[in-house]
């Protein structure tokens, strides 16, 4: 789990919350893989551990990871909420690109060119450094 740049704007345990529906939406952590502790989580972020508890409690409210007796929190397995996890950051993504592209007022059918164009090539950079 890579580590969090936080922002002044957003309350903090809201940014870890969204920070682990990155690590889920991007496969880094996987459906029913075990995160760390609240306290571990604290210490690895330099957050105050309510904050890492309020996040965690939110996760769980939302279903993003449950807990069973004293063991251990896991990413949910639920395909519905991953999937919907996946589309809730997506559709923050084009939110925000349609209001910074729409002030400037850039044609639809040029953005979209573009943005076809700079898929292709984050795609083909990509394609050019993995190796399975």
């Amino acid at each position: 789990m890579k580590t969090i740049k936080f922002n002044n704007r957003d309350p903090v345990y809201v940014q870890v919350v969204h920070h682990f529906k990155e690590e889920i939406a991007t496969g880094v952590l996987e459906p029913g893989e075990e995160i760390p502790s609240r306290r571990e989580l604290a210490n690895k972020f330099k957050i105050n551990p309510n904050t890492a508890q309020r996040a965690y409690k939110e996760m769980e409210d939302e279903g993003l990871i449950y807990t069973e007796r004293n063991l251990p929190s896991r990413i949910t397995k639920d395909e519905q909420i991953l999937k919907e996890v996946r589309e809730e950051l997506i559709m923050q993504a084009v939110n925000s690109f349609v209001t910074a592209v729409h002030s400037i007022q850039v044609p639809v059918d040029e953005v979209l060119d573009l943005v076809q164009e700079k898929y292709a090539e984050k795609k083909a950079e990509q394609g050019g450094q993995k190796h399975d």
